[in-house]
């Protein structure tokens, strides 16, 4: 394996990153955003009620989204694990 294939490699894994946490911290963060324009609007500053709204969001994105994602990671590891017969001593 050369170094242009490791750098492939490398590129991949945070491409396959991204595309499996990017659904669920957007969910997050618009939830997020969402319930803190609310605070704003109703002046209630109660820290804890952010919470729940977002667990909920980001286990519906998860139900959802959850075959993707295990689809993605095992289409990633089978390239890693096919591209080590590639390995040369």
């Amino acid at each position: 394996m050369d170094i242009g294939e490791a750098v492939y490699l490398g590129q991949n894994a945070m491409l396959t990153i991204g595309m499996i946490c990017g659904p669920v911290l957007m969910a997050a963060l618009v939830v997020g955003i969402i319930i803190s324009l609310l605070q704003a609007v109703t002046q209630v500053q109660e820290m804890t009620v952010v919470f729940v709204p977002k667990i909920i969001a980001v286990f519906l994105v998860m139900a959802i989204l959850g075959s993707w994602m295990l689809e993605q990671m095992v289409a990633y590891g089978t390239l890693c694990f096919t591209s080590i017969e590639q390995v040369t001593k």
